[in-house]
């Protein structure tokens, strides 16, 4: 596609780019995928007020969080294997987030290890963490994120279990193939010559850079056998402290839906929290993270800032997002396909568009400052 507009077209471009396999697991939820079409479905119902004869001719898009300047409140969040969505791929979107002054978020199921990312950019990156039911492997990951200086931790909570996603299933990624149908699936990656000899050849896709003490390489059987094994389904909100103890900085709750967790998570000590119901990738027939967000804010009462992602494609969403209570939006598919349709600089393009898109949607509605969108720009 020699023009990329939107989300829509980055979709396209990387559904031809990746071998089906891992277009489908960018691309898919969980069950019927009700709660994945609802979190865009519900976006666009959110309704702004149009405001005329405002002053527009300078917009300030920068915010501050957790300390950190950022020059619009998005931030790329945690997406696992996105290194095999084109060459060492999380080094690749954490040079383009530093270009575009925004965070990256590392996830815990990267291809590139920590070390690897931080050391592609001057800006410390940000760190997904799961619950491992391994604490002394816990306390090494910890201590890996102190010495790389991660200014946050983003700790998902809404995944004790695995998702059921029929997608994977089908596509092979979740469970092995009968012969016939990984007789396809070779065929298939057969035809994305590019993919084979950037990725698979060159990117060492199979190699899990922060889990590969416990993950033999290139077994991606086994490495979805130890997501089983290895998650921690006994997570409450009492492992909070046992983290407090090894960590310093912030910790930002990811995986909140309910207002009463957005009070338990204020409880425990988040610093942050994140309205997310995983992309639509865990309980299916959950409300969109965009109609969880103004209930979950008004429960936290503005004590910690509240991020939410979901559904998050444009500019407009995002100044959509602020309206209804959050601080920042984390974008997680966006960039994953941006990233396999054009590497870096297809990252880079995505967020300015979307910088780009905020600006228009804030002088439309005659906000001239982000920071200070809030209900009042709801119709």
């Amino acid at each position: 596609m020699s023009v990329i507009a939107n989300t829509v077209d980055e979709r396209l471009a990387a559904r031809r780019a990746l071998p089906r396999m891992l277009f489908d697991y960018i691309d898919g939820g969980s069950y019927d995928e009700v709660t994945l079409r609802r979190n865009v479905e519900d976006f666009r119902a959110v309704t702004l007020r149009q405001r005329v004869m405002r002053d527009v001719s300078r917009l300030d898009t920068a915010t501050t969080l957790f300390g950190q300047t950022l020059s619009m409140p998005v931030m790329l969040g945690p997406v696992g294997f996105s290194g095999m969505f084109a060459h060492r791929g999380e080094r690749q979107a954490a040079r383009a987030a530093e270009t575009a002054g925004v965070p990256f978020t590392l996830s815990t199921l990267s291809i590139c290890p920590l070390e690897e990312v931080r050391a592609a950019v001057k800006t410390p990156i940000w760190y997904q963490l799961y619950m491992i039911k391994d604490r002394g492997f816990m306390e090494k990951v910890l201590a890996r994120c102190e010495a790389a200086e991660v200014p946050a931790l983003v700790f998902t909570v809404d995944l004790p279990v695995g998702g059921s996603r029929y997608r994977d299933v089908r596509s092979g990624f979740s469970s092995r193939l009968p012969p016939l149908a990984e007789a396809r699936r070779i065929a298939d990656i057969a035809c994305r010559p590019r993919w084979l000899w950037d990725v698979a050849l060159h990117g060492r896709p199979h190699h899990f850079g922060n889990i590969v003490e416990a993950v033999p390489e290139g077994q991606l059987g086994d490495f979805s056998d130890w997501i089983h094994r290895n998650f921690d389904p006994t997570l409450t909100w009492d492992h909070i402290a046992w983290i407090r103890e090894r960590w310093k900085r912030p910790i930002i709750i990811k995986g909140i839906l309910d207002a009463e967790d957005a009070r338990l998570a204020v409880g425990a000590g988040a610093d942050g929290i994140v309205i997310s119901n995983h992309g639509g990738r865990q309980l299916d027939g959950a409300p969109s993270s965009v109609r969880a967000l103004p209930a979950a804010a008004e429960a936290v009462a503005g004590r910690i800032p509240v991020l939410m992602d979901g559904g998050v494609r444009t500019g407009l969403d995002v100044l959509k997002a602020m309206a209804l209570g959050a601080s920042a939006c984390l974008i997680g598919r966006n960039w994953a396909y941006a990233l396999a349709a054009g590497g870096e600089q297809g990252v880079l393009r995505m967020l300015e568009r979307m910088r780009a898109e905020l600006k228009v949607a804030m002088a439309l509605t005659g906000c001239t400052d982000v920071k200070t969108a809030d209900r009042n720009l709801l119709a």
